[in-house]
């Protein structure tokens, strides 16, 4: 044990370092979740709200169902109508990637087999998300995110 009595300037140093490690350290975070953030879904989001009711409306009229699943290293995906009876849409855009990041981003290249849409994909384990953009015949949007857990790689 030390006999130095307890200074102002000691506690002056201690009271500088201390709130020097949480600035640091808060800047630290600040900056990775900025540099991982993947951006915007929309520029304005009060144009994009007042068209979301009618957007949703015509998507609901639809009838589709979108299902996926990772099968033997191939990104599989299922329309359906409400009958059950399978549906191919005229455009299909989509992106696979990690929630947090577009660091692994890609675009499936999917094929129609007749029944489902397939593509051959190389994931480590973890979430996923496979967001969509599907075109009916008539020019109606079908968009969904659908997210994906893997245990083991695929």
């Amino acid at each position: 044990m030390s006999s130095a009595p307890l200074t102002g300037r000691k506690v002056l140093i201690i009271t500088v370092s201390a709130f020097s490690v949480i600035i640091a350290v808060n800047l630290l975070l600040a900056i990775k979740a900025v540099g991982t953030f993947p951006g915007l879904e929309t520029k304005n989001s009060y144009v994009a709200s007042q068209r979301f009711e009618a957007e949703r409306a015509a998507q609901l009229a639809l009838g589709w169902t979108a299902e996926a699943a990772i099968e033997r290293g191939s990104l599989v995906l299922r329309f359906t109508d409400k009958a059950g009876r399978p549906v191919r849409p005229d455009t299909l855009q989509s992106t696979l990637g990690r929630a947090t990041h577009t660091g692994d981003d890609q675009t499936p290249a999917f094929a129609y087999d007749g029944s489902a849409f397939r593509a051959p994909v190389d994931l480590a384990p973890g979430n996923w998300n496979l967001r969509l953009i599907a075109t009916a015949e008539d020019g109606t949007q079908f968009r969904q995110r659908i997210v994906l857990y893997l245990r083991h790689g695929a």
